[in-house]
């Protein structure tokens, strides 16, 4: 009788000690499986992040860049200093495209002058005396609007960095609480599994007791 209630506790014991057992080892592999897919998940949400960076870093670059349009809007304006102001309008002056407006303008004005028979008038002179001085004035309020629109793409494209920024922020949060919770689940069950062991073992033992007493053994 004494051996078979004996075998009958020891196998209870074995049985507790081994489903414990099994259950840490589940745990813990459903922890690792859980926090290697939320470093996955990490890892893509860097990628993406980096991907758009690098996709909108031209555009960002020509509108708020050190030498972007808004750069070029605040030396048109003055605010970089008198010598970059009079670089920029020097380079509107020199350009190509003004060299070509102000030949073309004043030959205009001196055939008007020619076919009218005032080619040596005093009009004919204040109007070519006037006329680059508006011209130049007037091409840059239109260089001053179109580095306008380069900066507001500038600007969008900063914002949509910014915003994607603070999205993968969360994102990333979310999945290392995922991590946080899936290590705090595992010590959890791992817990319970030790306890449930050492519950078994002490029952067992309160068995022994009980059947000794009993006259059992």
């Amino acid at each position: 009788m004494s051996g078979i209630a004996t075998a009958v506790v020891a196998g209870s014991v074995v049985t507790g000690y081994l489903g414990s057992k099994a259950q840490e080892k589940a745990a813990s592999k459903a922890s690792k499986a859980q926090i290697q897919s939320s470093e996955m998940g990490i890892e893509e949400q860097r990628r993406q992040f980096d991907a758009l960076q690098k996709l909108l870093a031209p555009y960002v670059e020509a509108g708020t860049g050190p030498r972007g349009a808004l750069a070029e809007q605040q030396a048109l304006l003055g605010l970089r200093g008198a010598g970059a102001q009079e670089r920029a309008i020097s380079g509107i002056e020199s350009s190509p495209m003004f060299q070509a407006m102000a030949r073309q303008g004043e030959e205009a004005i001196l055939q008007q002058a020619s076919a009218t028979g005032g080619l040596r008038g005093g009009n004919v002179q204040a109007a070519l005396a006037q006329f680059r001085p508006q011209m130049l004035n007037a091409l840059i309020d239109q260089q001053y609007e179109r580095l306008g629109g380069l900066t507001r793409i500038g600007q969008a494209s900063a914002a949509g960095v910014g915003a994607a920024g603070m999205q993968q922020a969360g994102a990333i949060s979310d999945l290392l609480a995922q991590q946080g919770a899936a290590r705090a689940g595992s010590a959890l069950a791992q817990g319970q599994g030790q306890a449930q062991m050492y519950g078994t073992i002490g029952q067992g033992i309160g068995t022994l007791g009980t059947l000794k007493l009993l006259g059992a053994f």
